[in-house]
């Protein structure tokens, strides 16, 4: 992927972002290279469980998007969708800025596996992750009816 194509990619990316789920849990894109992506998040109040840390729901969530990105950004023409989400959850963070990075692990022709971790400002790792994103089938429906494969 050229520089260029990297460009393109990532206005096509903030496009589809606008008004989703995206911008309601608040990341941010850091950075993004062919294979490995970033993302941050100031996590506030809003983020926080009821004993005052980091949600596992928000763990998962910035996991799987900062995985996706990378598969998507690996298959750029393509749909891509997660079929997998494995994991870990390792040390409870506070509120604060939280750093997630992912890396394509492998790929196939329909299935892409990528690895992440989410770590606090000090570089303790709160949760680590593994995904396994799906190629959609051009042919796939898109109305939402049948298997899309």
């Amino acid at each position: 992927m050229t520089d260029s194509d990297l460009e393109r990619f990532v206005s096509r990316l903030a496009q589809a972002a606008a008004g989703t789920f995206w911008e309601e849990l608040g990341c941010e894109l850091e950075h993004i290279e062919p294979g490995r992506t970033v993302i941050v998040l100031e996590a506030g109040a809003r983020h926080l469980n009821g004993i005052g840390m980091l949600h596992g729901g928000v763990h998962a969530s910035l996991l799987d998007q900062a995985m996706g990105i990378t598969a998507m950004a690996a298959r750029p023409d393509d749909k891509v969708v997660t079929s997998h989400l494995n994991i870990h959850y390792l040390f409870p963070l506070a509120p604060g800025k939280v750093t997630v990075s992912a890396e394509l692990i492998h790929q196939t022709r329909r299935m892409l596996t990528v690895s992440g971790k989410v770590e606090d400002c000090q570089g303790r790792i709160g949760s680590w992750g593994s995904g396994s994103f799906r190629v959609l089938a051009d042919d796939a429906p898109k109305d939402g009816k049948g298997p899309q494969v």
